[in-house]
Parts: C-alpha cells; sequence; structure tokens
C-alpha cells in the first residue's frame, strides 16, 4: 500500500470508529458539558476552590475516549503537541494548601487540558455526525483531527 492509500485508509478508519462510538461520544461531550463539569469546573477555578483538581479525572476520560477511536494501530495519541498539554494538564496530583500560593501556576494548565480535549472530542462527534466518508476538501475541525492523529 502506498503512502496516500495508507492516509486514506486511515481517514477511514478514523470515521468508522468515530461512527462506532458515537453514543458514547455524545454521551462523553453532555457530561463534560455540563454544568458539574465544565461550568462548575472553571467557577471553581477562578475561585480558588479544591474542587478545580478535579477536571483532571474528567480530561482523562476525554483523552481515553480520543484513544479508543484512534485510527492507528497503537491506539495511542501521536500528537506532540497535545500530548505536552497533557502532561501539565493531567498530573494526578490532589489538593495541598500550598497549592494556594501558586494558584495559578498549578490549576491553569488543568483547564487548558480540559479545553483542548474537550475541543477534539466536540470535533470528533460534530463530523462523525456530519460525514458519511471522509472529505476530499475537509472542514478546519475535520483537518484538526486529521492532524491530531497524524493522518494527512
Amino acid at each position: 500500500m502506498g503512502l496516500v492509500e495508507d492516509v486514506l485508509a486511515k481517514q477511514d478508519a478514523l470515521l468508522a470508529n468515530i461512527k462506532q462510538n458515537l453514543p458514547e461520544l455524545e454521551k462523553l461531550l453532555e457530561e463534560v458539558s455540563g454544568h458539574w463539569a465544565y461550568e462548575d469546573k472553571v467557577y471553581r477555578f477562578y475561585s480558588q476552590s479544591d474542587r478545580t483538581f478535579r477536571i483532571q479525572k474528567m480530561t482523562q476520560q476525554i483523552y481515553s475516549s480520543l484513544e479508543d477511536i484512534s485510527p492507528l494501530e497503537s491506539k495511542e495519541i501521536p500528537n506532540e503537541l497535545f500530548n505536552n498539554i497533557m502532561k501539565l494538564g493531567v498530573t494526578g496530583e490532589e489538593f495541598t494548601l500550598e497549592h494556594n500560593e501558586k494558584w495559578e501556576q498549578t490549576c491553569r494548565p488543568f483547564l487548558e487540558a480540559f479545553f483542548h480535549a474537550k475541543y477534539f472530542l466536540e470535533m470528533a462527534v460534530k463530523y462523525g455526525k456530519k460525514y458519511e466518508k471522509p472529505p476530499k476538501r475537509a472542514h478546519s475541525g475535520w483537518a484538526a483531527l486529521l492532524s491530531f492523529y497524524n493522518i494527512w
């Protein structure tokens, strides 16, 4: 199989994986977009609440779902930029009083990781519903997914 054929096969596989997992992806997107996730955890950051740390678990759930739909054999997310954001934003760190002294430095990466992960989940849901087959001319969100999985 040539390079072009390999890329097209991976694009087909990505869309098929999204469609196969669409009900679970939609449910997760609804959960992480809801009051107790998105709205509350951003508020908790600005009120300097220890509950901000809980956003890491939601981000990890999204990350796992994005791995599940990967068209790559390894199922890993190959995008270095995204993985660097995740390393800073999903540390598993739990709140201690010392975090109050460096609140922004500690917690802002949690929100950044969440926002990036949520974006890719949103794009997977949007284009999983929109496309029956991968397009020849991709919208920005679909192109972002292709870049995310390094298949373009």
